[in-house]
């Protein structure tokens, strides 16, 4: 049986210190494989919430997860309709579209949008064409 490694005592101090390749700083949003920053969302939360009130670790990534998942959905829809206009870029007209066209986001998102526009809509009654003809 090979004999174990044991890392020898660092030059500085009596405390056993491991090697940097094994030892890897990693972020809680890798950790949760998130793109979003859990760190500073859950200090956006100690701060918003009342002083006596204990924010849990598994809220920030609870809530990095939820927003994350928010703003992909946004853009993929507004990146559609881009796509349907033409145009590479995303702007305001598109979000506009985007939040307007999807239902939930609707009910979700109360907010007037700047340069959004207006959702292109003509009453039923407008396109009939008269057919009836008054005797």
């Amino acid at each position: 049986m090979p004999a174990k490694s044991v890392a020898a005592p660092a030059a500085s101090g009596g405390k056993y210190k491991a090697d940097a390749a094994q030892k890897r700083i990693q972020s809680r949003s890798s950790k949760a494989g998130l793109q979003f920053p859990v760190g500073r969302v859950h200090r956006y939360l100690k701060r918003h919430t009342k002083s006596a009130t204990r924010v849990g670790a598994k809220a920030a990534v609870y809530t990095a997860a939820v927003l994350e998942y928010l703003v992909a959905e946004v853009l993929e829809l507004s990146g559609n309709a881009a796509r349907d206009l033409k145009s590479k870029r995303i702007s305001p007209r598109h979000l506009q579209l985007a939040i307007r066209g999807d239902d939930e986001l609707d009910l979700l998102v109360k907010a007037t949008i700047a340069g959004g526009g207006v959702i292109p809509h003509i009453h039923k009654q407008l396109l009939e064409k008269g057919s009836k003809k008054s005797s």
